[in-house]
């Protein structure tokens, strides 16, 4: 449906889960894509799958959270790929904790990896831009809803929303577009890399809590991402699509 030939991509946590799901897509839509992530072993596990894609991807280790590894992943793409059109923001991490057992500095990590790499990921691939280029940022419905004990992680996504509706505006005057995608139950397990891989646990009750009768899988997120990133979206910037299957939207009473 895609055909992004000659379009260079970057997709930050493009390893495993999710965004493995979103890098793989753009290669099969012919972009040139650049994955980072912290996780070498991952990363060296993709290098081993897609060797049909060879010359068309690069892989670079990189902290998000840190503005130097950022700043060198950035020069790395200049090197590389000359200029960016397309940035996926995807990197996060998960941690359910309560909050009076909370350590700062687990608080200022998420933080830091789900929102502060949006910022340093932006501000250093920027002048890599060209006029008309996509922003994606993956948010999550938990910016809209909440479980218990997910404060550092539900504000992490709510700031996502916040900062990718600025942006959007900011970048307006670039012509660049700034979208957010909020995923609901998303299965990841046998997008990880192979020390954590398996075969998802899913019982009947988890997919029809779902109005469309399935948990979530990498590849609608992926879909949603090519969407975003292509010119039939054209008319779409600062915008929140929730990819969740209907779940945020299905009132469900007690019994």
């Amino acid at each position: 449906m895609y055909d992004f030939s000659g379009r260079s991509v970057v997709v930050t946590g493009g390893a495993q889960g999710i965004g493995k799901a979103i890098a793989q897509a753009f290669l099969e839509a012919s972009a040139f894509v650049s994955v980072w992530d912290v996780d070498k072993e991952a990363l060296e596990e993709l290098n081993e799958e897609w060797q049909r894609w060879e010359r068309r991807y690069t892989l670079v280790a990189c902290d998000v959270s840190s503005s130097k590894d950022v700043e060198k992943a950035a020069q790395r793409v200049q090197e590389t790929q000359g200029r960016v059109d397309i940035l996926v923001n995807n990197a996060g991490i998960f941690l359910n904790k309560p909050i009076d057992e909370l350590t700062e500095s687990e608080w200022d990590r998420v933080l830091g990896v789900n929102l502060k790499s949006i910022f340093l990921v932006t501000k250093y691939l920027l002048p890599l831009f060209r006029e008309g280029g996509a922003i994606i940022t993956i948010a999550s419905t938990r910016a809209l809803m909440s479980e218990p004990h997910t404060e550092a992680y539900s504000a992490s996504k709510g700031g996502v929303l916040a900062l990718t509706h600025a942006l959007a505006i900011s970048l307006s005057e670039r012509r660049i577009r700034v979208n957010a995608i909020s995923p609901g139950w998303i299965e990841t397990s046998t997008w990880k890399k192979r020390s954590l891989r398996k075969e998802p646990e899913l019982r009947p009750i988890d997919h029809l809590q779902h109005p469309v009768g399935r948990v979530g899988t990498p590849e609608d997120i992926a879909s949603a991402c090519l969407f975003l990133a292509s010119p039939a979206a054209g008319f779409i910037t600062g915008a929140n699509l929730v990819v969740d299957g209907g779940m945020t939207v299905k009132m469900i009473y007690a019994p």
